[in-house]
């Protein structure tokens, strides 16, 4: 008996876990790179929500039934009391000096003559208040506590490079290299005194940037008195993140929509997602609910301290919060791990819910709710992080399910800087204020609910029967993320614009060999937001500004889009790219009208790739973290494949001599190539080192065009030698290391014609994608030896999982 009683919960356990959907992080709100809130980790509650970037931008819900409290989404967010506040918080001075000083420099009463005092922070950036530019910095700071509380106290830090902290001559701190925000380092009890202290620093620059900041903080505690709901399962699809909680005796259900239906182009770029909430009594009894969400002010900031304005009001049937930095300096920051600090976060209440809204400190706003003591305030200027909290009655609930929802939106005023010109919000098209959006989207609200559960019901069936369970569970994971690594936007000329940034890669805005593997989703759901990533670059060329000629890298740094910053060109690569996605647009159109109109420009960059593409000389490729290589082998596949898409493209437009002409040219390197990249079983790495292999992806798009370049046998060789090579968490890139590219791999897989090939190529992925313990939106470069990410997080490039639904969807397709 016991053995079966064994056996049923071992069955239940397996059934539980199975039906908990796992990433490595769930997409909770997916608009663009900086509209972008996660959870980091397995319970919706377990930490505070983040956007992508890691910086903390907090959701909280509690869940409030018969009187008790119960928090189902995020965390609260700590709050500090200056106890010595930094630069970002108060003007302040601190003695300094540039040469090693003698004898006890960082205890107390030591005499600081000839060191001299000025403002802080201290670097070399357009933030340092005191230019610092030699090796060394030696710093400190006196000062007093009247009364030391029981409170946790930390040090707060921004320092660049290594670093040694002391504090009255102790050493608290210590690290080799360099942070790019503040840090809290917890200060052990004692160290900190009542009376007079001393904060002492000797920061060193190793290379690159010089900076440094310090202060001393106490934790204020929430003192609020809330449970912790209990997840039981979170489903993912294609547009939805759903989550389900037992909070005391009410079960509750909690979706996030964000309704990107790429065949609705304003709707996709709408920026309003749906907070759904359902909730039943778990007893059959009815119990009393009340409905706690707030959003902070981090939403709309690039740095927490930045001073904010709120407001509340209400209009076309809704409650309205928003809120935004004092300063609003619209698109003047550029880069990668940089959020917008301009333009306004939105919170939305349909009115017929009864909501009460109000705004308030972020260590304030929960107690609020618990004391049922709301702050009547319409308006808070210059203030510090705030909340922008709703209440929603439910009332009494009992077994008959009750739901209810909000709006969260974000009005980002000007979006991208293009050749000089500030982009507007492609909303602003259809006319009215922001609030209007919000109105239109209340109303819509069933109806699009219905559209994104029809369509992720498809995605699914269509990405299930191309390529199995494992596929298209990364197809869904895969989706959001890649769309929300883009803005959508019109150019002055009225082309559509769908600009990319590469996320945690080196921020650069438009960047080709990024539209490259992202296009098979676009392909699959709409080729015109293709066209979008690739009208920009043909403009840089068409206008003049780019005269070289080959395609350029980027078009510059997000967000601003006004020529190429990446400092190093990617010619074979770049050009390649540009002629095969056009090629794969006249396929998925069916005409190649797309390819007529930028005829002149495809035709310089087929004429560059006939002369230097078959033997590449020392150049970057996509794969530029991995360093230059010469006579890449892969990338001699890409010229070749994209000469062919541009004899077919000759072909399609009646160009019959001139499409003879280059396909002949580019049946003669694959004859070259088979000759001078053969490796016995398998090909090589480069022409001239034997012994070497590489993942050939490029070579998918003979498949997929119809090319008939490279024999089906090149295929099966390559394939049946990478299954000797594979790791536990996939196959890895090439023969230098062991880490790889997960959108490479299932790019390489769908080159297999054997169901059990691709299986055996993608399997490895989704288990990286479940078991990786990094914990951040999908890394599309991982270590296959471990599944730890080498680096980058939340590109877009993942749209490149959608290769093997995009064959399918092509199979017959002529």
């Amino acid at each position: 008996m016991r053995k079966c009683l064994l056996a049923l919960c071992g069955l239940i356990l397996a059934l539980t876990v199975k039906a908990q959907d796992k990433a490595p992080a769930y997409p909770l709100i997916t608009h663009d790179t900086y509209f972008s809130v996660w959870s980091f980790g397995d319970k919706l509650n377990g930490s505070v929500t983040k956007h992508w970037t890691g910086r903390e931008q907090s959701l909280l819900g509690v869940l409030k039934v018969d009187g008790q409290f119960y928090r189902f989404l995020g965390a609260a967010s700590k709050s500090y009391k200056s106890l010595l506040p930094t630069a970002d918080e108060q003007a302040y001075q601190a003695s300094y000096t540039f040469n090693t000083p003698a004898g006890n420099w960082m205890g107390a009463g030591f005499n600081e003559q000839g060191w001299s005092k000025a403002d802080a922070p201290f670097g070399d950036d357009h933030t340092a208040k005191t230019k610092w530019n030699t090796a060394d910095i030696y710093f400190r700071r006196t000062f007093s506590v009247e009364k030391l509380s029981t409170a946790q106290k930390y040090l707060k830090l921004n320092h660049d490079d290594n670093v040694m902290v002391y504090l009255n001559g102790k050493t608290i701190y210590q690290k080799e290299g360099w942070v790019h925000e503040y840090i809290y380092i917890p200060i052990a009890t004692g160290v900190l005194k009542a009376g007079e202290n001393t904060l002492a620093i000797h920061c060193k620059n190793t290379a690159g940037g010089r900076h440094l900041d310090a202060g001393i903080v106490e934790e204020i505690p929430d003192g609020a008195k809330v449970l912790e709901a209990v997840q039981q399962n979170v489903k993912l699809t294609a547009t939805s993140t759903i989550y389900n909680f037992a909070c005391g005796k009410v079960n509750l259900e909690v979706s996030f929509t964000s309704p990107l239906l790429l065949n609705d182009i304003e709707l996709t770029a709408r920026p309003i997602s749906y907070i759904s909430y359902a909730v039943k009594s778990a007893d059959a009894k009815p119990h009393q609910v009340d409905l706690y969400f707030s959003a902070s002010s981090t939403l709309a900031v690039n740095q927490p301290n930045q001073p904010v304005n709120a407001w509340q009001n209400n209009s076309g049937g809704l409650a309205i919060q928003k809120a935004g930095t004092v300063e609003q300096p619209i698109l003047q920051k550029k880069g990668d791990d940089v959020r917008i600090d301009w333009g306004y976060v939105y919170v939305a209440v349909p009115a017929q819910f009864k909501p009460v809204q109000y705004l308030a400190p972020q260590n304030e706003s929960l107690l609020q709710f618990i004391g049922q003591k709301y702050p009547t305030a319409k308006e808070i200027t210059n203030s510090r992080p705030l909340n922008l909290a709703s209440v929603i009655p439910f009332g009494k609930v009992g077994k008959a399910s009750v739901s209810k929802y909000l709006m969260l939106g974000y009005d980002d005023v000007k979006s991208v800087a293009y050749f000089g010109a500030q982009l507007e919000p492609i909303w602003k098209k259809s006319g009215g204020n922001f609030e209007s959006h919000p109105i239109k989207a209340s109303q819509d609200y069933a109806s699009i609910k219905q559209r994104c559960t029809q369509f992720d019901q498809k995605l699914y069936a269509d990405a299930l029967r191309a390529g199995g369970k494992a596929y298209a569970d990364l197809c869904k994971l895969a989706y959001r993320q890649s769309i929300a690594a883009h803005k959508i936007v019109y150019a002055p000329n009225g082309d559509l614009l769908f600009m990319s940034k590469e996320n945690f890669s080196n921020g650069s805005i438009n960047t080709v060999d990024i539209t490259y593997p992202s296009a098979p989703q676009y392909l699959v759901y709409n080729p015109e937001l293709l066209k979008g990533m690739m009208n920009g670059i043909f403009y840089y060329t068409e206008s003049g500004k780019w005269k070289k000629p080959f395609a350029a890298h980027d078009l510059g740094t997000y967000p601003l889009a006004n020529g190429q910053t990446y400092g190093e060109d990617m010619p074979v690569e770049e050009a390649g790219n540009m002629i095969i996605l056009t090629a794969a647009i006249a396929k998925a159109e069916g005409d190649a009208n797309y390819a007529k109109k930028h005829w002149e420009t495809l035709s310089t960059w087929a004429n560059y790739l006939l002369k230097e593409g078959f033997d590449p000389a020392n150049q970057l490729c996509t794969d530029d973290f991995a360093g230059h290589l010469a006579r890449n082998a892969n990338l001699s596949v890409k010229a070749i494949v994209a000469l062919g898409g541009y004899a077919q493209l000759a072909e399609a437009l009646g160009k019959t001599e001139e499409a003879q002409k280059v396909r002949t040219e580019a049946q003669a390197m694959v004859k070259k190539w088979l000759e001078l990249a053969a490796d016995g079983d398998h090909y090589a790495l480069t022409f001239n080192d034997k012994g070497t292999w590489s993942q050939k992806y490029n070579m998918v798009w003979d498949k997929l065009l119809g090319l008939d370049l490279f024999p089906k046998e090149v295929y099966q060789k390559e394939i049946s030698y990478y299954l000797t090579k594979q790791q536990a968490y996939g196959l890895p890139l090439d023969s230098r290391k062991t880490y790889t590219k997960s959108d490479w791999i299932l790019w390489t897989a769908t080159l297999a014609d054997q169901e059990a090939d691709f299986q055996k190529l993608v399997n490895p992925v989704f288990r990286y994608a479940n078991e990786t313990t990094s914990r951040v939106p999908l890394s599309d470069w991982h270590e296959t030896t471990n599944g730890k990410m080498v680096g980058f997080q939340a590109r877009s490039v993942v749209g490149g999982y959608f290769i093997k639904l995009l064959a399918e969807q092509w199979k017959n397709k002529k």
